[in-house]
């Protein structure tokens, strides 16, 4: 079985290179029950927040830094992720995003919490 560290490690190099090359590719990590805050807006549902991911535009992402966290059962585990985004080749914005992944299976998991914000003035 993988240590948190590891699976936290593979879903984010699965997930930033996914909605870097094609974010509609992510719907099958979001459930029904699944919440994103998206700079303060809040989204429920898969559809709802692959629209929301998907209007955002062309995206590259740089992840500088991830912390890792059990959480509420050993089902659950809680990642926190610092890096930069460029958005329509825009200049590079420091971005932090929260993920609560909750296991379906052996080696499974789906966003349950998805937590994204830009830092200004940093």
């Amino acid at each position: 079985m993988s240590s948190a560290d590891d699976v936290a490690k593979a879903f984010c190099q699965h997930f930033y290179q996914t909605k870097d090359a094609n974010a509609a590719q992510l719907a099958g990590l979001y459930t029904a029950q699944s919440v994103m805050t998206f700079e303060g807006q809040q989204f429920v549902g898969t559809q709802n927040i692959m629209q929301k991911l998907q209007s955002v535009g062309v995206v590259k992402h740089t992840v500088k830094g991830m912390d890792v966290q059990p959480s509420t059962s050993d089902s659950a585990i809680l990642i926190f992720v610092t890096g930069s985004v460029q958005i329509d080749n825009g200049n590079p914005l420091h971005f932090c995003e929260m993920f609560q992944l909750v296991a379906t299976g052996p080696g499974a998991y789906y966003v349950h919490n998805d937590i994204f914000r830009l830092n200004y003035g940093l």
